[in-house]
C-alpha cells in the first residue's frame, strides 16, 4: 500500500504540472488473475506473419523474459536479417510463398525456440493488429508529443514483448494540402516533424497507423481526401453544398486525392491506415485499397465505421478489418451491446480480414476532456471485455493511457495464454453456441485441435451458474479444461463443465483431448 501511495502521489504531480486532471485511481491489484512470468524468456505473439512481395518486413519478435536477451533464427529465406540485440525482423522476399523459421530467444535463466511462418503473399494482418489509437484518450486533440509518449510506454512497460506493436494516429493530425505528392500534411502545431516522429517509433520497434477519409471533411474538421475543387482547397460554403447536392461537409468532393494520400502514408513509413467515413461503399474502398497496394509499402488498411453488413463480403475481399458498429464508451451497455451480437459477421473473418467492434475501454480514458479517469468498467466487466475481443478475433487496440498503466491494466493485456486464442494463426472467430438471455458460452476453434470458450454471465442478478455442454462444443469423451486466466488445469471433464460466473463476468477457458 505504501508504495501504491508513492505512485498515485507522483500521478497526481504529473497531471497537476501538465494541466490534465486524472481521476484517483483505485487499487485493483487484488483482482490480478494472471500468474507474474518468470525471468525465463518466452516468445510471445503471432506465429505467423504475412507480406507482400519485395515489401519491406516490419516485425519485432515479441519475447518476455530477463533482459539483456539474444535472438537468433534458423532458415531465414534469402533477403531477411535479424538484429541478434533487439529481435528485429527486416528487409525484403522477392518469391511468393510460405518460409518456416525457427526463433530462438535467450537470456541468462534460459532459451527457448519457436516456428514462426513468413508468408509471402496478398494477405497482410494475417492476424489481428495488436497496438494503440489514440481517441478514447485525447480525441481530436493529439500532437506529435502525445504520441511518441504512448510509444515510448509501450515499449518501456514491456507490453511489446506480448505482441502489442501499432501506435496508431486517429483523427486531428491533419493540417492542408501540399508537398511533393500534394497529399494531406499535418497540422505542424500539433505534429511539426512527422518523418521524425515515425522514424523514432520504427527507433523502439514498433508501427505506426493514421487516419483520413474520402470525405472533403473528417468527423474532427479537418480536411478528407477529397475536395470540391481542383486545387484541393478545404471549404465549406453554400455554393459548394449546393453544386455538390448532398450536405458538406460529410459528402465525397467531385476532385479525388487518394493516390496522393497513400503515396504520402507510404514514404512516411505509416503502417496502418484507419479510413473513416459512413456508409462505407465499394468504389472508394477500392480505390484507396490499391492505392495502398501499389505504395511499396504494407499498410494494414481499416474500414470505419459502422460498415454496412449488406454489402461486407465484397468490401471485406479489399480491406484487412472493417467496424461492425458504432463507437464504443466505457460503459457496461455500450460493452455489452458488443458481446452476444456479433455472429452473423462471423463467416467474413478470416486471416488478413478482421471484424473489428471498436476499441479497447480499459484503463485511464478522457476523449476530448481535459479530465481523465479510469474505465468505469469494473475489473469482471473488464475481464469480459478482453475475453470476448480474444475469443472473437477482432484487432486489440488500447484506446487508454499507456503512461498511466497499473498493475492490474497490464495484467490484463499480458496473459499470453489469454492473448493466443486472438491471434492463432486459424484466424476463427467464437460464435454464440448456447444461450439462455444474458448467459451463454462463446467457442471458438483452434489450431492445434482444440477448442477456446468463454463462459459469460452478462445479467445483472449477482453470480450464476453457466453450463457448457460438450455436445454444444460438438465433442464426445473426456477433455481438459483449463482456465486461461490463472493459467492452470482444472480437471478432466466428460459431458460437460460447470462454473459460478460472476456477475458482468466471465470464465474462459480452453478445453483439450485428453
Amino acid at each position: 500500500m505504501k508504495h501504491f501511495k508513492i505512485k498515485l502521489f507522483l500521478l497526481l504531480w504529473c497531471c497537476l504540472a501538465c494541466g490534465t486532471t486524472v481521476n484517483a485511481q483505485e487499487d485493483l491489484s487484488k483482482y490480478i488473475l494472471t500468474p507474474k512470468p518468470g525471468p525465463e524468456p518466452r516468445i510471445n505473439g503471432p506465429k505467423v506473419f504475412g507480406v507482400r512481395p519485395n515489401h519491406p518486413i516490419v516485425f519485432t519478435i515479441p519475447a518476455s523474459g530477463e533482459r539483456p536477451m539474444t535472438f537468433s533464427a534458423k532458415k531465414l529465406p534469402k533477403g531477411v536479417k535479424l538484429d541478434p540485440k533487439t529481435g528485429w525482423l527486416s528487409g525484403a522476399i522477392a518469391a511468393p510463398g510460405t518460409y518456416v523459421v525457427q526463433l530462438e530467444a535467450k537470456n541468462a535463466s534460459g532459451k527457448v525456440s519457436r516456428d514462426f511462418k513468413i508468408i509471402v503473399g496478398e494477405d497482410i494482418a494475417l492476424t489481428p493488429p495488436m497496438g494503440w489509437n489514440h481517441y478514447n484518450i485525447y480525441g481530436t486533440r493529439i500532437t506529435q508529443e502525445q504520441v511518441l509518449t504512448q510509444a515510448k510506454a509501450m515499449a518501456g512497460t514491456g507490453l511489446i514483448n506480448y505482441g502489442w506493436t501499432y501506435l496508431n494516429i486517429d483523427d486531428g493530425w491533419q493540417g492542408k494540402r501540399g508537398g511533393k505528392h500534394f497529399a494531406i500534411l499535418p497540422d505542424s502545431t500539433r505534429f511539426p516533424d512527422m518523418q521524425a516522429m515515425v522514424d523514432e517509433v520504427h527507433g523502439m520497434g514498433l508501427k505506426i497507423g493514421t487516419y483520413s477519409t474520402p470525405w472533403v471533411e473528417s468527423y474532427g474538421h479537418r480536411i478528407g481526401g477529397s475536395a470540391m475543387n481542383p486545387e484541393g482547397t478545404f471549404e465549406r460554403t453554400k455554393e459548394n453544398i449546393a453544386r455538390n447536392k448532398k450536405l458538406l461537409p460529410y459528402a465525397i468532393g467531385t476532385y479525388h486525392f487518394w493516390e496522393n494520400d497513400a503515396k504520402q502514408i507510404a514514404e512516411w513509413g505509416f503502417d496502418y491506415l484507419k479510413y473513416d467515413w459512413n456508409p462505407a461503399e465499394l468504389p472508394e474502398t477500392k480505390e484507396m485499397y490499391d492505392a495502398l497496394r501499389n505504395s511499396g509499402r504494407d499498410v494494414v488498411y481499416s474500414l470505419s465505421n459502422s460498415i454496412p453488413f449488406a454489402t461486407i463480403g465484397e468490401l471485406s475481399a479489399v480491406s484487412n478489418a472493417w467496424r461492425t458498429g458504432g463507437d464504443i464508451k466505457d460503459n457496461w451497455k455500450s460493452l455489452k451491446s458488443r458481446i452476444f451480437t456479433q455472429d452473423k459477421w462471423a463467416p467474413y473473418a478470416r486471416p488478413g480480414h478482421w471484424n473489428d467492434p471498436d476499441m479497447m475501454i480499459v484503463g485511464v480514458v478522457g476523449w476530448n476532456s481535459a479530465e481523465k479517469w479510469p474505465s468505469k468498467l469494473t475489473p469482471d466487466e473488464q475481464y469480459t471485455h478482453m475475453s470476448a475481443w480474444c475469443l472473437m478475433s477482432v484487432p486489440l487496440l488500447l484506446g487508454n493511457d499507456i503512461s498511466r498503466l497499473d498493475d492490474f491494466t497490464f495484467s490484463l493485456l499480458t496473459n499470453h495464454e489469454v492473448l493466443a486464442v486472438n491471434q492463432d494463426p486459424l484466424g476463427k472467430q467464437a460464435t454464440v453456441i448456447a444461450r439462455n438471455g444474458d448467459i451463454g458460452v462463446m467457442a471458438k476453434d483452434m489450431e492445434d485441435g482444440s477448442k477456446a470458450a468463454g463462459l459469460f454471465n452478462l445479467a445483472d442478478n449477482g453470480t450464476q451458474q453457466v453450463v457448457m455442454k460438450w455436445s454444444d462444443l460438438g465433442i464426445k469423451g473426456k477433455y481438459i479444461v483449463r482456465d486461461l486466466w490463472r493459467q492452470k488445469d482444472l480437471g478432466t471433464f466428460e459431458g460437460e463443465f460447470k462454473a459460478d460466473v460472476p456477475e458482468h463476468g466471465v470464465v474462459m477457458v480452453s478445453v483439450r483431448k485428453k
